[in-house]
């Protein structure tokens, strides 16, 4: 098995929407759609399934979610899926996808992050498919900071395709628009500055490998399980290593350390050859901060490990690729990632 890459979206290709986790509330659908129109006038059509349900913390049955995530991923006229967001469940869609078609088939583009992890990540280690962990749907009409880009320019990308993402320096502390009063918002309030970090020293850093990961919270319930296993992956498709990265939703420093040390434990970063983290807004606990927590659990690895990464739930967004080709610079006066679609 090799990284399968997507074929790049062209003008009059069709984009799905659907929920496999949390749908949509009626009072946010002014929002979908805002977003709808964005990814149309890129020249998509845009598909909207059945499973966009939001007054429940699921947008329908699992089957109903697994059905129509399967339709969309294998109907060769939809070339990317793109979730409104992330959510709490999508676990329980993990054993009704069919692997084995999902291998088998022409691959199509899944992009998302937080609660979406839970799918993106194994769809990537069980059948070599690249996907997009970035800024989903509902976040999609903001204009990208400089530095970064959205989840669309990546998906239009041809095979082989470079691209260097930098740190903006600047980033949100204080919570989440409102889409039900500003429904068409379309600038991030960057109210606090900040760059990369590193935790375990100060040296410069330059390190390869392909690229994988996600959300701790979401991700460490399969680990150990036949649906992460990152080292075998390594093994097959990246044997001089990895660069893995994960970020904290919301979860406080003393559950971040117990995840990471589990995750750590069942082999998630046997194959690390740097670690990336992204930033958090998670709050730490009296003895323990968001940083401390990650250098408890994995400063043992001595490998680099780079935090508050624009990778994680707090604005602005970094997509990052499952698969890719990955190439961490970090230094006191530059850091970046490049990644090639190979």
């Amino acid at each position: 098995m090799s990284v399968r890459y997507p074929r790049p979206l062209s003008p009059g290709d069709r984009v799905g929407v659907t929920a496999p986790s949390s749908g949509v509330a009626k009072e946010l659908r002014e929002r979908l759609d805002v977003a709808a129109r964005d990814v149309q006038a890129r020249g998509y059509e845009v598909v909207v399934g059945q499973c966009m349900d939001g007054s429940g913390h699921v947008s329908a049955s699992a089957a109903d979610r697994a059905s129509e995530l399967m339709s969309m991923l294998t109907d060769p006229t939809i070339r990317a899926v793109v979730p409104p967001w992330g959510g709490e469940t999508a676990i329980d869609l993990i054993p009704l996808l069919d692997w084995d078609r999902l291998r088998e088939t022409e691959p199509t583009w899944l992009v998302g992050f937080s609660d979406i992890s839970t799918l993106i990540t194994p769809l990537t280690l069980l059948t070599g498919t690249a996907t997009v962990h970035g800024n989903n749907l509902m976040d999609t009409p903001y204009r990208v900071s400089e530095g970064l880009l959205s989840w669309l320019d990546i998906v239009a990308a041809p095979p082989g395709h470079r691209f260097t993402q930098t740190p903006p320096g600047r980033h949100r502390t204080t919570g989440f628009d409102d889409f039900a009063a500003f429904p068409d918002v379309r600038e991030y309030t960057l109210d606090s500055a900040g760059t990369w970090t590193r935790l375990d020293g100060s040296a410069d850093v330059e390190a390869e490998g392909r690229l994988i990961g996600g959300c701790i919270e979401t991700l460490c319930n399969l680990a150990g399980s036949p649906y992460l296993d990152v080292s075998a992956f390594a093994r097959d498709e990246s044997p001089d290593g990895l660069l893995v990265y994960v970020e904290a939703a919301g979860d406080d420093a003393f559950t971040i350390c117990r995840n990471l040390h589990g995750m750590r434990l069942a082999g998630f970063f046997d194959r690390a050859n740097a670690v990336l983290v992204g930033r958090t807004g998670a709050p730490n606990n009296a003895s323990l901060s968001q940083h401390e927590a990650v250098l408890d659990a994995l400063g043992c690895l001595n490998v680099p490990i780079i935090a508050d990464v624009e990778c994680g739930h707090v604005p602005p967004y970094m997509p990052i690729v499952n698969g890719a080709h990955g190439r961490l610079t970090h230094s006191p006066g530059r850091s970046e990632l490049t990644q090639t679609l190979i």
